[in-house]
């Protein structure tokens, strides 16, 4: 067997992960830029720890020059780095090329995707919350009714889902106004209730107190912004 071909056969297979190729636009690289990064990429793998222009414009169509630029361009956008590594006696140091901010960067941008999804999806659900709050009382919600459910999620940090069970639970009572609700929401934050169950059990254990008994008026737990509690009105 040819000893050229033995040789080739036995090197190393190029591996850089696809995450690479999908994003490259993304981290801010120029097509030549993500070629020149591939090549630097596979120098290092041979072992070579600082690839000159002049060996990477070998294996390019590109002169030495226009690769010297491209480096100090890709040094520039932190997607490359040059260190210094002691060398082989005390007094020798070395210069050695890393692709790690690149892949640093690369980390990073797999990880917004998802923070980005979730704060979609809070989003939705937020939507879907003030649209419920509409379907029950059969009518578009004014500003201030809205404010109060920002100020539920927001200030309180109560869940969609908690705060749906509250407006469930004042639909069944027969008091849907937000007086009502924002009374409930407050009394389950008070006893650390959070999930759907002990939202039931804590609904269970006050509609037996209350069986047979009518309800004494329900004391707001602040006053809602904008609202009249003496008149029953807007202000």
């Amino acid at each position: 067997m040819d000893e050229k071909l033995l040789n080739l056969l036995q090197e190393k297979p190029f591996v850089l992960p696809a995450l690479f190729f999908k994003s490259y636009k993304q981290l801010g690289l120029t097509d030549q830029e993500f070629l020149l990064t591939l090549h630097i990429h596979q120098l290092l793998e041979e072992g070579i720890k600082l690839p000159s222009p002049a060996m990477l414009s070998a294996r390019m169509s590109t002169d030495e020059n226009e690769i010297s630029s491209i480096l100090r361009q890709l040094l520039r956008k932190g997607l490359l780095e040059i260190k210094e590594q002691p060398g082989s006696s005390a007094s020798m140091i070395q210069e050695e090329m890393t692709l790690q901010p690149l892949y640093r960067k690369m980390a990073e941008q797999a990880g917004q995707p998802a923070e980005s999804e979730s704060r979609k999806q809070s989003e939705m659900e937020e939507g879907r919350l003030f649209q419920r709050f509409e379907e029950e009382f059969g009518r578009p919600l004014s500003s201030i009714e809205m404010e109060m459910i920002s100020m539920w999620l927001d200030e309180d940090k109560h869940s969609c889902e908690l705060i749906q069970s509250a407006l469930k639970e004042a639909v069944i009572s027969s008091k849907l106004n937000f007086r009502y609700i924002d009374r409930i929401l407050f009394e389950w934050k008070r006893k650390g209730v959070k999930t759907p169950d002990q939202v039931r059990r804590v609904s269970e254990e006050v509609r037996h107190q209350r069986k047979g008994i009518q309800a004494p008026p329900v004391k707001a737990a602040r006053p809602h912004p904008g609202y009249n509690w003496l008149e029953g009105g807007n202000s």
